[in-house]
């Protein structure tokens, strides 16, 4: 069970890493090392799963101990982790805005994760594509291609004037859909989180009191 429960989490952690990388990469600096988190905590879960069976068939008290003791800081890691998320939560946001909008105005070529975020979620600009009018971009190229709804129907010459523009890009901003997109998919990680932690608390229970029991059976037989 614990092995399913560390492979679920490292595949989460792994997903998690990989779904939401050019979102992270806007924060690189001061960024979220979550996904990494869950997947040390999946892979050390798989780990001292063996090492749980391993005492388990050994019928070792002192390893049954070691291991509740792992499980439960792991857990309280978990813990701590999911409750700074969401206390902190205002503050992410707070840093998804400044980062995004710095990078819009610092934007300089094709293929930065702002030109990623503009495509995936349809969306133009921060609060909408009239803020690439005060980039140094605009001034030379118009607005990024990136924020075209169809590519084939836009010209280079209409997104180098805002008002041939504005029926060419996606009206909405990306701010608000990137804060969106990135509190469902946390939910979703911290849920599954909590859950596989939900696990860890039987683990703990369940090593304690076989731990327990064995030590009565031994000090009965003598």
């Amino acid at each position: 069970m614990f092995l399913f429960a560390g492979s679920v989490l490292l595949a989460v952690g792994v997903w998690g890493k990989v779904s939401l990388k050019e979102y992270l990469s806007l924060v690189a600096e001061k960024g979220t090392n979550a996904p990494y988190v869950l997947i040390g905590t999946g892979a050390a879960i798989i780990i001292f799963g063996f090492f749980g069976c391993f005492a388990t068939c050994r019928g070792s008290t002192w390893m049954l101990k070691l291991y509740a003791m792992i499980l439960s800081l792991l857990f309280l890691a978990q813990l701590v982790a999911g409750i700074s998320g969401f206390v902190f939560r205002h503050e992410i946001n707070a840093l998804f805005k400044d980062t995004f909008r710095e990078a819009v105005k610092q934007y300089n070529a094709t293929g930065s994760p702002v030109d990623y975020i503009q495509r995936n979620l349809h969306c133009c600009g921060v609060q909408n594509y009239t803020d690439w009018d005060e980039t140094t971009y605009f001034k030379m190229n118009g607005i990024p291609v990136s924020c075209c709804k169809n590519n084939t129907d836009c010209k280079p010459g209409d997104l180098k004037n805002m008002t041939t523009a504005k029926d060419k890009v996606f009206k909405k901003g990306c701010i608000l859909l990137i804060i969106n997109f990135m509190e469902t998919n946390i939910g979703i990680i911290a849920g599954i989180a909590f859950g596989i932690a939900f696990f860890q608390l039987i683990g703990i229970l369940l090593a304690c009191c076989l731990s327990r029991y064995i030590t009565n059976n031994q000090y009965e037989m003598v």
